[in-house]
C-alpha cells in the first residue's frame, strides 16, 4: 500500500464532489469515530471466540473489511490534513513502545 498515492487519491474522489470545505480534521476525526463505532457493533455481544471465527463466515468478513478500510481511510486523511507523515509516526511510535514495554527474555 502506498499511502502518499491513496492520500492523493482521497484528495481528488473529495475534490471531485466539492467535500474540501468539510475535510478539517476535526469533522473526519468524528466521522472516523462513527466508523470506529461501526466496527466495534460487529464485535458486540460475540464471544471471543465468535469474534476469532468471524474470517469463516464471507459475509460477516466483507462487512468487517469494509469498516477497518472506512477507519483506516479517516485516518489517512486526518494524518494528510494535518501534515502527519504517517509512516514516520508509526515508526517513531513502534520504538517509543519497545523502550517502554521491552522484552522479556
Amino acid at each position: 500500500m502506498n499511502i502518499a498515492e491513496l492520500q492523493s487519491r482521497l484528495r481528488a474522489f473529495a475534490a471531485e464532489r466539492q467535500w474540501e470545505p468539510y475535510q478539517t480534521p476535526k469533522n473526519l476525526a468524528m466521522a472516523m469515530v462513527v466508523e470506529a463505532a461501526e466496527l466495534v457493533e460487529i464485535f458486540q455481544w460475540l464471544t471471543p471466540e465468535e469474534s476469532q471465527a468471524i474470517a469463516q463466515d464471507p459475509a460477516k468478513h466483507q462487512h468487517l473489511g469494509e469498516e477497518i478500510a472506512d477507519v483506516l481511510l479517516y485516518l489517512l486523511q486526518i494524518a494528510d490534513h494535518s501534515g502527519v507523515d504517517v509512516a514516520a509516526a508509526v515508526e517513531a511510535k513502534l520504538a517509543k513502545n519497545a523502550l517502554k514495554y521491552p522484552a522479556k527474555g
